[in-house]
């Protein structure tokens, strides 16, 4: 039996890793769940699961939970410690990151610490704590099963093949909603627009980065940490189709692609399953009739691409500031606040009046998100004159 821990499960990974544990049956079991603050969705999901222990960072959330699912064997913590000892949980074998944001650094972190074996969803992690965990020898690549369909494809194309039969990889992108735009077309931009990505159904917040491309440059920086390479050998390539999920050329010319349904559920069940290969209920991709599309990404359009290859460049702090600024961005943009063609200019702000600190310890690495989110505040509330 495989015992597994899911961090973030009420959202939208979560819920679908539950979804795929339940159609692969006995052999699969639950032993913690977390989240933020919802404690309706994460008490139906402990009485369903029946895990050992359910997280809840919100405290008074917590206290709710608890006297919900009073009658069950689960034990109920909270804070961001309760995140913490779901990531290390005795009897988990196999730990889920599907945590949105930087809420997944520390969990991280300590998981790798206690030798755990991740299912990475959550990509901000690696972009601001790659180099870290690289730093400090815990970038045990065998330890971490990738999620994201690019990555997962990376993974499965790369096989055994060493690093230096590989020229490049090809990181494939659909586009999001907005591809082939004008610039002046952003600037009336809603939300709701934005939230309509044409491939694929996620949680708010990664809609948005698939939006303004700004989720391709965090994947750009994980896929640098997770398969050790150089940032010239990674090139980001607009797909619309969102079937061939990435490539990887070879030294000789021969590329390889993974090719899928445009489902999340096929790279969470073989991170779940891994190494095996098993029946899945995502409906199989059918080729016949198809064509296939590629172009290269509009870097005036969407500016976010270049950042994050300038943050992963840089190095040091610089990922975190871009990741802070970014969540911030996007919370306000979603509440109508500020314009899409703003959150650009307010991460590239953050990045500028940044004081990098290379070779950073950890606690750095916090100090420079919570600055850069004071920072991303700071300068909406000089872009709009008012107080927020």
């Amino acid at each position: 039996m495989k015992r597994i821990a899911i961090l973030g499960s009420t959202g939208s990974i979560g819920q679908q890793t539950l979804e795929i544990i339940t159609s692969l049956g006995s052999e699969y079991k639950v032993v913690a769940l977390t989240a933020g603050s919802n404690d309706r969705l994460i008490a139906e999901q402990a009485r369903k699961f029946k895990p050992e222990v359910v997280v809840l960072t919100d405290q008074v959330a917590a206290k709710r939970l608890s006297e919900k699912i009073k009658t069950e064997t689960c034990l109920v913590k909270a804070g961001p410690e309760g995140q913490i000892e779901a990531a290390t949980w005795p009897t988990a074998d196999l730990v889920v990151m599907a945590q949105v944001g930087f809420s997944g650094f520390e969990p991280l972190i300590a998981a790798m610490r206690d030798g755990k074996t991740i299912a990475l969803a959550n990509k901000e992690s690696l972009v601001v704590g790659g180099e870290i965990l690289e730093r400090f020898g815990l970038l045990n690549r065998k330890k971490i099963l990738p999620v994201d369909s690019e990555h997962s494809a990376i993974w499965q194309c790369l096989g055994s093949s060493p690093l230096k039969e590989v020229r490049r990889i090809y990181l494939t992108a659909s586009g999001g909603p907005f591809s082939g735009f004008k610039k002046e077309e952003l600037e009336r931009v809603t939300p709701e627009m934005a939230l309509n990505h044409p491939n694929w159904r996620m949680g708010k917040k990664i809609t948005i980065d698939s939006a303004t491309m700004i989720n391709k440059g965090f994947e750009v920086i994980e896929a640098k940490w997770l398969f050790d390479l150089n940032l010239d050998q990674i090139e980001v390539i607009v797909h619309r189709q969102s079937i061939v999920h990435s490539m990887v050329e070879y030294i000789d010319g021969s590329i390889i692609a993974q090719l899928g349904t445009p489902d999340m559920r096929l790279p969470i069940q073989y991170a779940l399953t891994y190494p095996e290969r098993k029946n899945s209920p995502v409906e199989s991709y059918n080729p016949f009739g198809q064509e296939f599309k590629f172009e290269k990404p509009d870097r005036n359009l969407f500016p976010c691409l270049d950042l994050a290859f300038m943050a992963a460049g840089t190095g040091g702090t610089m990922p975190a500031v871009l990741n802070g600024a970014n969540e911030i961005a996007v919370e306000y943009f979603l509440t109508g606040k500020i314009k899409f063609n703003d959150i650009a200019g307010i991460i590239a702000s953050a990045m500028q009046e940044h004081g990098l600190i290379k070779n950073p310890e950890i606690n750095d690495i916090i100090r420079a998100d919570r600055w850069s989110r004071r920072k991303a505040i700071e300068i909406i509330t000089r872009l709009t004159g008012k107080v927020n």
